[in-house]
């Protein structure tokens, strides 16, 4: 949105300049996920591993500020604040927006960023993110044809429907296209994630950035699967560098690529490429330790 404080360009993700001069936090305020990928497994305690779906804390709206603002004043290169889980965002909608606007109440000035598969973005959703100010969303877009959505995914849950194959993929596919062109519609910048499995979606790319690119989406990140033991897709390798670049050049004719992805953790802090998580998570765990909730979160509520 063009009238926020802080300059779009400052976000570390869109922006590859910007890496080096300002970071991101990200909030692990989103347990719960209502998709359950076959590439991932989601832990809350490991402070070892450094991938999507990984946090050592779980916080509640207000120990998240807390931890944000004690994280501002020992590094002030903090321009995006981001919410990634360990879950999905709209799977925790109330936890989710109800940090964003205790986030835009005490620190106005941050570039709010929220990273979900889009299942949960319906329209009344869309429209508070607006109102916070929400600038930036990502979407992870692994298929935009259901059966090749039906093998990523083992299953789905839509409020009280449990659903799987091509009934699933089918149903997430159309929620993930009118959330782009939603978000688009309303000013949000939106950034594609791809999660690429070998002899799954890697041909498929292109398909991808076709489809998302008409419709507006504004940068595509291809991300290699990282294999995790325990999930149906821990026998499958982890795609080669050579493989990486070969399904760049299939989205790069439709879209902007973004290759300086960290495949940051849930509670990632610092500058891409110098994440701080482990230096923080002492104080994330004290954050942790603290009362769930206050009477700033109530203002806000009654807001």
């Amino acid at each position: 949105m063009s009238d926020h404080p802080l300059p779009m360009e400052k976000h570390p993700c869109y922006n590859a300049k910007a890496k080096g001069q300002f970071g991101r936090i990200h909030l692990p305020v989103a347990p719960k996920c209502n998709i359950q990928c076959n590439y991932c497994s989601r832990k809350t305690d490991c402070v070892n591993e450094s991938r999507p779906g990984v946090t050592s804390k779980v916080l509640t709206p207000v120990q998240a500020v807390d931890y944000l603002l004690k994280v501002l004043a020992v590094e002030p290169r903090i321009s995006t604040v981001g919410i990634a889980g360990p879950g999905d965002p709209f799977a925790n909608a109330d936890a989710t927006l109800l940090t964003c606007q205790l986030i835009r109440d005490v620190a106005p000035e941050m570039l709010l960023c929220l990273s979900t598969n889009g299942l949960g973005l319906d329209e009344s959703v869309l429209s508070e993110i607006v109102r916070i100010g929400v600038s930036h969303m990502t979407l992870t877009v692994n298929a935009v044809d259901p059966v090749i959505g039906a093998r990523m995914y083992s299953w789905m849950r839509d409020e009280d429907r449990t659903l799987h194959g091509l009934e699933a993929a089918q149903l997430l596919l159309d929620r993930q296209m009118d959330a782009i062109v939603g978000l688009k519609g309303r000013g949000v910048q939106v950034k594609v994630n791809t999660v690429v499995v070998p002899g799954v979606n890697d041909a498929h790319v292109g398909r991808i950035a076709r489809m998302v690119a008409a419709l507006g989406a504004d940068v595509h990140n291809l991300i290699a699967m990282t294999p995790v033991a325990g999930t149906p897709f821990q026998g499958i390798r982890e795609p080669e560098p050579k493989e990486m670049m070969a399904a760049r050049r299939l989205s790069s004719p439709y879209m902007e690529q973004m290759t300086h992805c960290s495949r940051c953790r849930a509670d990632a802090v610092g500058l891409l490429g110098e994440d701080r998580s482990a230096e923080f998570s002492s104080c994330l765990a004290a954050c942790a330790a603290k009362p769930a909730s206050g009477a700033r979160a109530e203002a806000a509520l009654a807001a």
